[in-house]
């Protein structure tokens, strides 16, 4: 080995002697002679004092130490993957054990270590001799371990909610450009996903099957997902609906067009699936999309365009071959309805411009509900007339006026009837299409601006985010303030309620259930009365689509991960299912162990060479896997920081300079070739950006920065914090660059800075447009807290930073040396007396009593005082020595706290991130600031959990275990119910009054009564084939009211059947319809489906019930009442939420 020193230390060494400094009677320093590389004997203590009350642990594991009132430790576990797979801590600083100070681990025994090779100096040195590292002594700060500043609990099953079938891990941001999941739709057998780039569809007897794994066909952030299919790549998916009389998906895209998916066909792992019809459907995105009980397809998108594709056009057109597939989208996109424009007389139009992002089909009463951010329309489903309009606060609203704008919308909207134009004509309806848009968003930019402070932002407040039918007939809407709302069928609102202070996104209902998602990634269960059931945290980041099928409750978070919960959760399954779970942890936890190396240099707004940036950093990072580094005072002015403060609130951060200190530290880590630029934030004066190896990149992700201005108001950027958060193996993980106050009395406005730093930093998506477009996400500019900020996650009342399994905390903290001179303390320094120097650092004492960086840890200092030099003046006699003469100080730090809980813990599931310090060091050669350049190596242990491994013994233990077996057969129980008839009789307009009657005295019964199909009767009385409508929906003729509800114990529930004219007298000529998708006049019969189920079934019952309708010579005259067959719709089960 190696063992150079350079000629400072080699100075140093000689000067060295048993003799206590000139200046002093003793020394607090004494020194300590090598018996060999690992172990050292100390002389005997020259006197005793209250300085060596701190314990150091030796390397032993047989000897026992005090925690003592210091927290002072060394890290004992240097834990390979080996090693800790078993749990064991370990290691040790090579230290004899006794009574002993830090004041003994100074200078002087690392110029010594430097002798005998082990490599441990103050920063001379690079690592070019591969000299090994070992975990330095630790000091801890007091009050750690409890409130805020205890690490967060973790565990191989989370003991704070339901087990779940984790059917899509949390794949990393950076991996889905172009493929974010935006919606979910579900059947009993498949889980369909709309996606950026088209759709996916799972298998559900796939589900507990393992991941394709690294170098799958799978792309990256996919390997540990349950095998699915893909379609070939098309327009970004925004809604989706189920189909399951004509066995369809259908799913509206941002293009505007509406697509078909075919169920449960035979899908190719080596090619891509293709869509069925399609067709152009609005000129803008579909947002949403309900089926309505008569089948018929309705879609809602921008402007407040809701339009109607009856079932027949449809119908025929899915019956056309793939080579007529242009003929049939053409037929269906002639038969649209557009609804708008038959409310709009004269310019007036009746409903609001808002964008239609929720249409929900009541297939209890056969009406649609359309709602926009503000104000709901309601819809006769079969006559498609406007039945109501009403506002969020459930007052009718009659609107008097449209602007030229919304004209000029409708205008653009007619054109799409396909019309031939000239492509000159097409251009420049979409410049001005473009223009005007452009125009408005800047506009309502400019509005909410100027209205932010006096109850702005109220009208979003109250927007309506979600809309669901529960299974007793009530609508519910979710408000982005948290608060739902109960209607009647009759739009009259009934009664609000808040379970929860975050936004709610989606809902779900089975049986006598309502599931809710929120934006904090909360799922609430509530009853049909809106009582709150139980309530988890279900994903850590908003829950954005929740669907029911083969048992499961699947929910969608907006970072496209999937999870099932089983329907009955929390229930006695999951009591059984979590702890036979973490059972058998160690067959899907796997360890890592990567190194992190932290740089932080305060460079007084100057510039670095290459090779003060290679003696920093390039030099250190052969072994390392993170590099993250932060700069304080890269630019300062008052006009360049007022500049930056406007920016901010705009959404805008970063500077040239900025950029050019990320370039150039960029060349030093060889960017591109070794590693990869992560991410990077600027709050004025201060930067930190993180380079991460290639090797690892496939593992790191899900960047989140913050920024936090400590400066004048809490508003100025010179001081303050930027932190960066990411996805390491799945732990997270924060840096923290600080600048805090300066000058020595300001103590305690220092503790002040960091508090509210740690308090208020959140985290979110990078507002750099670059790195936007790359993870496929929209910018979201991360504003400044101010201080009257509140944590993050306000269900535990904690700050972001407390919610990570490892936080660093780096940068120019400005803690001074107290109680000595400038003299004293330059003395101090040239003699490396850093014991001293130690006592007297006032963050150690901060430190020590609770005040500040509670509960954190730092090695041992055993570097001369970073601050303050005179720039370009190397080595030691380069202090200040102008006017002020500022006392040398360790103002640059890097301070961690990991997962351990005790300072031996071992690294395992329950405590998945630990770490050690393993170089601390300055670079005293680097000369251009006043301030010299800190880097920290971390060695760093991390457990984490195979999901897919997981998701396998999940399903094991489902198909194996008895008592959840025996718990899912109960699931199955649906309670006993009779009907009044099988065969029903209409004629001349008929009512019959169908009796469904609940036989069980105990349980409720939900039924819905959809239809099969419709025959045409043939001459020898008998029915032909049934053929069923979209979504099983009824025929025109036929009215069932209600088609859906609940039937409490040993109670009777009836159903009016009754036959009805539905043709408009235009549309006939001597009485036969004219319009080919119109109905013919034979005797039908359909046969209906009475479904029954019980509160919590996975099963359900079938009642079937034939309903003939006969027409006599008269039934063909008109019903003046009737309606033309181009103006039917129905209703559905639940509209997308999307």
């Amino acid at each position: 080995m190696d063992e150079r020193l350079e000629e400072d230390d080699i100075t140093a060494l000689a000067g060295l002697t048993d003799a206590p400094p000139h200046r002093k009677a003793y020394s607090y320093s004494q020194q300590l002679r090598t018996e060999s590389g690992t172990n050292y004997k100390r002389h005997q203590q020259l006197r005793k004092h209250s300085l060596d009350e701190t314990e150091i642990l030796s390397s032993h594991p047989s000897n026992v130490y005090s925690s003592d009132e210091e927290d002072f430790y060394p890290y004992s576990t240097t834990t390979s993957i080996n090693n800790a797979a078993s749990g064991g801590g370990g290691g040790g600083m090579g230290i004899a054990s006794g009574t002993m100070s830090d004041h003994h681990v100074d200078y002087h025994v690392h110029l010594s270590q430097k002798i005998n090779g082990l490599g441990l100096g103050d920063g001379a040195m690079d690592e070019s001799q591969d000299l090994p590292q070992l975990p330095l002594p630790e000091f801890i700060g007091a009050g750690g371990g409890v409130g805020i500043f205890k690490a967060p609990t973790r565990a191989a099953v989370h003991p704070a909610r339901p087990s779940c079938l984790e059917l899509r891990p949390h794949p990393l941001r950076e991996t889905q450009g172009g493929k974010f999941l935006r919606t979910i739709a579900c059947t009993e057998t498949q889980l369909w996903a709309g996606q950026e780039s088209g759709v996916r569809v799972w298998n559900l007897s796939d589900a507990y099957l393992p991941g394709i794994g690294m170098g799958g066909r799978a792309r990256r952030g996919d390997e540990d997902a349950a095998p699915f299919y893909e379609s070939v790549n098309i327009s970004p998916t925004i809604c989706m609906k189920v189909d399951l009389g004509s066995k369809l998906i259908w799913s509206g895209h941002k293009d505007g067009k509406i697509r078909s998916w075919k169920m449960d066909q035979t899908y190719s792992s080596d090619s891509s699936f293709k869509e069925g019809l399609s067709w152009q459907a609005h000129r803008g995105p579909v947002l949403s999309v309900a089926i309505s009980s008569y089948g018929d397809l309705w879609t809602g998108s921008e402007g407040g365009f809701i339009k109607v594709w009856p079932w027949e056009s449809i119908e025929k057109s899915l019956s056309l071959s793939a080579e007529e597939r242009r003929m049939a989208a053409l037929l269906v996109e002639r038969s649209s309805i557009d609804l708008r424009s038959q409310v709009t007389v004269n310019g007036v139009c009746n409903i609001s411009s808002s964008d239609v992002k929720h249409l929900l089909s009541d297939n209890v009463r056969a009406k649609i509900w359309a709602a926009g951010s503000l104000s709901f329309s309601l819809w006769d489903a079969r006559t498609r007339e406007l039945l109501k309009v009403f506002n969020v606060d459930g007052q009718i609203e009659n609107r008097v006026d449209m602007s030229s704008v919304h004209q000029q919308a409708v205008e653009d909207e007619m054109n799409v009837k396909f019309v031939s134009k000239s492509k000159k004509e097409k251009s420049q309806n979409s410049f001005l299409q473009r223009s005007r848009n452009a125009i408005m968003g800047a506009a309502d930019a400019v509005r909410r601006v100027a209205t932010k402070g006096a109850g702005a932002f109220v009208e979003d407040v109250k927007r309506t985010d979600a809309l669901v039918l529960a299974e007793d007939g009530m609508i519910w809407s979710g408000c982005s303030n948290g608060f739902l709302v109960q209607w009647d069928g009759n739009g009259t609102r009934l009664r609000d309620m808040n379970r929860h202070f975050n936004g709610v996104l989606c809902f779900c209902t089975y049986g006598s259930r309502i599931w809710v998602g929120y934006t904090s990634g909360m799922v609430q269960v509530l009853d049909l009365e809106g009582n709150l059931i139980a309530g988890w945290v279900a994903h850590n980041g908003p829950v954005i689509k929740l669907v029911i099928g083969n048992g499961y409750i699947f929910s969608l978070a907006s970072h496209g991960g999937i999870r099932g919960w089983n329907i009955s959760s929390p229930g006695p399954i999951d009591s059984i299912l979590g702890p036979a779970l973490a059972e058998r942890k160690h067959t899907y936890t796997s360890f890592e162990n990567i190194k992190i190396l932290i740089g932080t240099w305060n460079v007084g707004q100057g510039r670095a060479t290459h090779d003060a940036l290679m003696s920093w950093l390039g030099s250190a990072v052969k072994d390392v896997d993170i590099v993250v580094v932060g700069l304080q005072e890269v630019e300062m002015g008052a006009g360049f920081l007022a500049m930056s403060a406007a920016k901010e609130t705009v959404g805008l951060e970063g500077s040239s300079i900025g950029q050019w200190w990320q370039d150039h530290i960029g060349k030093a880590l060889d960017e591109g070739s070794t590693f990869e630029r992560t991410g990077s934030r600027q709050l004025a004066a201060l930067l930190i950006a993180i380079w991460v190896r290639k090797t690892l990149r496939t593992h790191v992700g899900d960047l989140d920065v913050g920024a936090v201005a400590c400066g004048l108001g809490r508003a100025i950027g010179n001081k303050g914090g930027v932190g960066l958060r990411l996805r390491v193996f799945d732990r997270i993980m924060c840096f923290v660059n600080c600048h805090f106050a300066a000058h020595l009395e300001a103590v305690n406005r220092r503790n002040a800075d960091f508090n509210h730093i740690f308090r208020t930093m959140t985290f979110t998506r990078s507002s750099n447009l670059l790195q936007n477009a790359a993870a496929g996400v929209s910018s979201s500019a991360q504003m400044l807290r101010g201080t009257n900020a509140v944590a993050i996650n306000p269900d535990e009342g904690k700050p972001d930073l407390a919610e990570a399994d490892m936080v660093v905390f780096t940068g120019d903290f400005n803690y001074r040396l107290f109680g000595i001179t400038y003299d004293e303390a330059r003395d101090f320094v040239s003699q490396r007396c850093f014991d001293w120097l130690r006592e007297k650092d006032q963050l150690r004492a901060e430190m020590k009593v609770g005040k500040v960086f509670q509960g954190m840890r730092e090695a041992l200092i055993r570097f001369p005082p970073t601050y303050k030099f005179e720039k370009g003046k190397p080595g030691l006699g380069g202090y200040d020595s102008g006017e002020k003469k500022r006392i040398p100080a360790w103002c640059d730090r890097v301070l961690y706290r990991d997962n351990r809980g005790t300072p031996t813990e071992g690294c395992s599931v329950e405590c998945p991130v630990v770490a050690s310090i393993v170089q601390y060091e300055a670079r005293m050669d680097v000369t251009e600031s006043d301030h010299k350049p800190v880097r920290c190596k971390l060695n760093v242990d991390i457990a984490h959990v195979d999901r897919s491994v997981r998701r396998q013994e999940f399903g094991k233990i489902l198909k194996s275990n008895d008592e959840i077996r025996a718990s899912l057969e109960a699931l199955r129980f649906v309670p006993e119910t009779t009907v009044n008839t099988d065969q029903i009789v209409l004629q001349n307009q008929d009512n019959y009054s169908l009796k469904i009657t609940n036989k069980s005295g105990e349980d409720l019964a939900f039924f819905q009564i959809m239809c099969e199909g419709q025959s045409a009767i043939k001459e020898d009385a008998t029915a032909s084939d049934y053929r069923p409508r979209g979504s099983l929906g009824f025929p025109r003729w036929l009215e069932v009211t209600p088609a859906a509800g609940m039937i409490k114990p040993d109670e009777v529930a009836e159903i009016s059947v009754r036959q009805e004219e539905f043709h408009k007298l235009e549309e006939l000529v001597e009485g036969i319809p004219q319009s080919w998708w119109s109905e013919d006049t034979k005797d039908k019969e359909v046969m209906l489906l009475v479904i029954v189920k019980g509160s919590c079934s996975t099963e359900t019952k079938t009642h079937r019930v034939s309903v003939r309708y006969c027409l006599s010579g008269s039934s063909a005259h008109i019903d003046q009442k009737g309606n033309t067959s181009r103006k039917h719709q129905g209703s559905s089960n639940h509209g997308s939420a999307l």
